[in-house]
């Protein structure tokens, strides 16, 4: 089975983790603060934060952001659960703005369309979630401005997109947003196994992060309420998680940072490729917007069911029959029974829906060979032509 995605892990990735294993920390050492100035670096940003996943991330940063019972919180219902269910652990409401039919990405017009009808009930967000899906930035400036007429924070959910740019930057840089998230999970571009990272400019912000990610507890005296009684004195100051990163998680990023842009080339090359091969079939390929880079996390097709005798389904399961290991992101967010019992409905968000009753994940993976490729495009080819 050829997979969706997967992780590739060297000699140099295997040598720094057992390095670590060999070593005086295995946690609250010196890899997880190299980490982040690897992402630092990277991005741009002032301040990064590693934890132990992007959903812990994503947690942190509403909280930070002071979001809690009678606010609310919007993002795309073409995500994972995570971008929305951070919003309801922190109390408070959910909503959703509907996709571009283009870029799959939280659509600015619909955004400004439903910010309107808002100010005029009194249910303005406090927060918005825009996610920059298959790793293709969203349409940041028009948002941005957004949140300036209307008055929310910004959380951008750059689980895909690491690597990606916008406008030349790149994205994790916090320019048009108060913080970024990031993942780095196995299937993503760069894997700390499981783990997440959250960037912003603002130092409040950073430092109260890095208090809810491990237990609420501070060392820094001047943190302190009242004196501190020695060295081993510590306070608890909030309620906070343990959201920390380990050393053999910190010390697998910093390595594979090392090869995050030929990562990101590699998938580049695979997604033209794809376009040059797959042009030619009833299908639509990937859009890129105006004045961004993408990511490329995932390579997404939609099926143009009205010129093909075959099922969405039918085609997807045919695929995994042949060993093409493909996958669909995402089951639109408000369809999940648990966010139907809030009473959303089918139809709610129609580009979504429509998204959702044609989008097919081909592999796309940075390891992956042109052997492996053309067995791909060959099995949709055959699957496609022959119905």
């Amino acid at each position: 089975m050829i997979p969706y995605g997967k992780q590739d892990i060297n000699q140099q990735d295997i040598d720094s983790v057992v390095d670590v294993l060999k070593s005086d920390f295995l946690t609250q050492g010196p890899q997880v603060p190299a980490f982040e100035q690897a992402l630092i670096d990277q991005t741009g940003a002032r301040y990064a934060l590693a934890v132990n996943s992007a959903t812990s991330a994503l947690h942190i940063a509403c909280l930070a952001l002071g979001l809690g019972k009678g606010d609310w919180l919007w993002t795309t219902p073409i995500t994972f659960v995570a971008s929305a269910n951070c919003g309801l652990y922190c109390g408070a409401q959910v909503d959703f703005v509907d996709i571009d039919s283009a870029t799959y990405n939280m659509c600015p017009k619909k955004l400004e369309e439903k910010l309107v009808q808002a100010k005029a009930n009194g249910t303005l967000p406090k927060v918005v979630v825009p996610v920059h899906f298959c790793g293709q930035p969203c349409d940041m400036q028009a948002i941005h401005k957004l949140a300036q007429e209307y008055g929310f924070k910004i959380v951008e959910d750059a689980s895909h997109a690491i690597g990606g740019k916008y406008h030349g930057l790149s994205i994790g840089n916090c320019e048009y947003s108060d913080i970024t998230v990031f993942s780095f999970h196995p299937v993503k571009i760069v894997t700390t196994a499981e783990g997440g990272a959250v960037m912003t400019n603002q130092k409040e912000l950073a430092d109260k992060m890095a208090l809810l990610r491990s237990h609420g507890i501070t060392r820094d005296s001047e943190q302190m309420e009242g004196e501190s009684h020695g060295g081993w004195y510590y306070q608890q100051i909030d309620l906070g998680f343990n959201y920390r990163m380990t050393e053999l998680q910190a010390v697998l990023g910093v390595s594979q940072m090392k090869r995050l842009e030929s990562f990101v080339t590699a998938r580049h090359r695979l997604a033209e490729r794809y376009n040059q091969r797959l042009k030619l079939l009833p299908i639509v390929l990937p859009y890129q917007l105006k004045n961004t880079y993408s990511g490329l996390h995932l390579y997404v097709i939609r099926l143009q069911l009205d010129k093909i005798d075959l099922t969405h389904k039918q085609v997807f399961d045919s695929l995994r029959e042949k060993g093409i290991g493909v996958n669909l992101h995402y089951i639109p967010v408000h369809t999940q029974p648990y966010y139907q019992k809030m009473g959303f409905t089918v139809g709610d968000f129609p580009e979504s829906e429509q998204y959702y009753r044609e989008a097919i994940s081909l592999p796309m993976f940075h390891a992956m060979t042109d052997e492996q490729q053309d067995t791909v495009v060959q099995v949709l080819t055959e699957i496609l032509q022959g119905c």
